[in-house]
C-alpha cells in the first residue's frame, strides 16, 4: 500500500482557530459513554498558471486538459477542517464558516469525498499499546460531523473551494487512517469534490493530469512537479479586486464554454500540451522569464475562451484589465519579465514575481491602487513590514512615466486587500487543540 502522498500528513502546524462550534452528543443506555474520533487539518489555496476550464466527464469531475498551479503558503490563505466520527452520530453533517449546511449529506461532491476516503479506511491502532481502537469494518457504522472555515473570501475567485475540499479529504484521511491503493488516489477523490482541490493536497508546483486512458478516470490525478523548497524565490502578490460572490459560478461557466466555444476545444487539444511542457521545464530550470510569459499568455487565453462562450462570460473587470496594462508597462520598462499576472474565474489579480523584485512591485501596486491613507496600509496589506518597505521605496521616474501613459486614475477602493505570499506545503495536520468542535455529552 502507498502510505501517503508527498508532504501530506507529515507535518504539524498551529493556527488561530475561529470560535468553536458546540454540538450536543446524546448518551443512551446502549452507548452511555460515546467515543468520538476526530482529526483536524488545514489546506492551502492554489493559483493555476495553466488553467483548468472545462469538464471531460461531469460524473467523475475530470478536465479536458492538464493544468498546473502553485500551492500558496498557509499563513494567510487556508481552509481549516475538523472531521469527527462516532456511532453516536445519527447522520452526516457539515458546518461551513460556523453555519450548518443542512443539505450536505446528500450533496454529490460531499458524498464522493466522504465515501471515497472511508472505502480506504484501515484499522486505527493505539501507538502506545498497539491495541486496535477501531476496526476497518467499524468505520462503516459511524457517521461523520465535519466543520470547516476559510480565512479568505469564499467564492470570490481565490480558490476557496480547492482549499475546502482538499482540507475535507485530508481530514478524512487522517480520521480514518486511510491508505491509497495507488499513488495519487487521494487526489482523485479530492477532485470529485472540486477539480482544483486535487492540487492543494501537495505543496509547491503541482500538475493535474487530465487522464482518460482508464474508464474510471483513476488516472486523472495530481502530481507534484517541484516541492515548495525547489524555487523559494517565487512570490505572489494578490490583489483582491472584489470579495463578492461572482455572478457566474465556475461550474456553470465552464459547462457553457464546453458547449459553445470552439476556441476552448482547440486550446485543450493543441495549445495546453505545449504550454505544460514549457512551464514544467521553466520551473525545473527556475527560468522566470519563460514561466512568466506562458503564465500570462494562458491567463489571457482562458479569459478569451470565456469571451468566446455564448453568451459570453465576464470574470475580469476594468480594474483587472488596468492591472494587466500596468504589468506589461512594468516589464517593458525593465526589459525583462519581472512580474506575471494571472486571473482565475474572478476579477482578482495574482501577480507572480521574485523575491528581489517584490518590494518594487508592491510599491507600484500601492501607487496605482492605494490604501485610503498611509496610516491604514497595515490593514490593507497583510504583510505590514513589506508594506512599509514598499511605501519607502523610490520608484524610478521613467517607470512611473511609462505606467502613467495608461491613464490610470488613482481610485481608493478599487482593490479591497493585498496579500503578499509565496509557495508553501500542501495539506497539514493540526494540533488537537485547534479542533473546531466542542462536543458536550448530554
Amino acid at each position: 500500500h502507498i502510505q501517503h502522498p508527498p508532504r501530506l500528513l507529515q507535518l504539524t502546524m498551529t493556527v488561530q482557530s475561529q470560535q468553536k462550534i458546540t454540538v450536543l452528543v446524546p448518551k443512551t443506555k446502549d452507548n452511555p459513554n460515546p467515543v468520538l474520533h476526530r482529526a483536524t487539518v488545514s489546506a492551502p489555496s492554489n493559483i493555476a498558471c495553466i488553467k483548468y476550464w472545462g469538464k471531460a466527464n461531469s460524473h467523475y469531475n475530470t478536465p479536458i486538459n492538464d493544468s498546473l498551479s502553485l500551492t500558496l503558503d498557509q499563513s494567510d490563505l487556508r481552509a481549516v477542517t475538523t472531521a469527527s466520527a462516532s456511532t453516536s452520530f445519527d447522520k452526516d453533517r457539515l458546518w461551513l464558516n460556523g453555519i450548518e449546511d443542512v443539505d450536505a449529506a446528500t450533496s454529490k461532491r460531499f458524498r464522493a469525498c466522504v465515501d471515497g476516503v472511508r472505502a480506504l479506511a484501515t484499522e486505527k491502532v493505539d501507538p502506545d499499546t498497539n491495541r486496535v481502537i477501531v476496526s476497518k469494518d467499524e468505520w462503516k457504522g459511524m457517521r461523520v460531523y465535519i466543520a470547516s472555515y476559510n480565512t479568505f473570501p469564499t467564492a470570490a475567485g481565490l480558490a476557496s473551494s480547492a482549499a475546502g475540499y482538499a482540507a475535507l479529504v485530508a481530514a478524512l484521511v487522517r480520521l480514518f487512517d486511510a491508505r491509497e491503493s495507488y499513488p495519487g488516489e487521494f487526489t482523485a477523490i479530492a477532485r470529485q469534490g472540486s477539480g482544483s482541490a486535487c492540487r492543494s493536497l501537495y505543496g509547491g508546483f503541482v500538475a493535474w493530469r487530465a487522464g482518460g486512458a482508464k474508464s474510471d478516470w483513476s488516472d486523472s490525478i495530481a502530481e507534484q512537479v517541484a516541492d515548495e523548497s525547489h524555487w523559494e524565490e517565487v512570490r505572489a502578490v494578490i490583489l483582491v479586486v472584489s470579495d463578492a460572490k461572482k455572478e457566474t459560478s465556475s461550474t456553470t461557466g465552464m459547462s457553457n464554454s464546453v458547449a459553445t466555444s470552439d476556441l476552448l476545444a482547440f486550446r485543450a487539444k493543441e495549445v495546453v500540451p505545449k504550454r505544460m511542457k514549457i512551464i514544467e521545464d521553466a520551473i525545473k530550470a527556475k527560468d522566470f522569464d519563460s514561466f512568466g510569459k506562458v503564465t500570462m499568455m494562458d491567463s489571457n487565453q482562458f479569459h478569451a475562451t470565456c469571451l468566446d462562450t455564448y453568451p459570453p462570460v465576464f470574470y475580469m473587470n476594468d480594474v483587472s484589465r488596468s492591472v494587466v496594462q500596468m504589468i506589461h508597462k512594468y516589464n517593458e520598462w525593465a526589459g525583462e519579465i519581472r512580474a506575471a499576472y494571472t486571473f482565475d474565474a474572478g476579477p482578482n489579480a495574482v501577480l507572480y514575481t521574485l523575491d528581489k523584485y517584490v518590494v518594487e512591485l508592491l510599491a507600484l501596486v500601492l501607487k496605482y491602487y492605494p490604501a485610503q491613507s498611509t496610516d491604514l496600509v497595515g490593514d490593507y496589506v497583510n504583510n505590514e513590514t513589506l508594506a512599509k518597505e514598499a511605501l519607502e521605496f523610490n520608484l524610478d521616474k521613467s517607470l512611473v512615466a511609462a505606467v502613467e501613459k495608461i491613464g490610470r486614475v488613482h481610485e481608493h477602493g478599487d482593490v479591497k486587500m493585498v496579500y503578499c505570499t509565496k509557495g508553501g506545503p500542501g495539506a497539514k495536520p493540526l494540533d488537537a487543540s485547534y479542533d473546531i468542535f466542542d462536543f458536550k455529552m448530554e
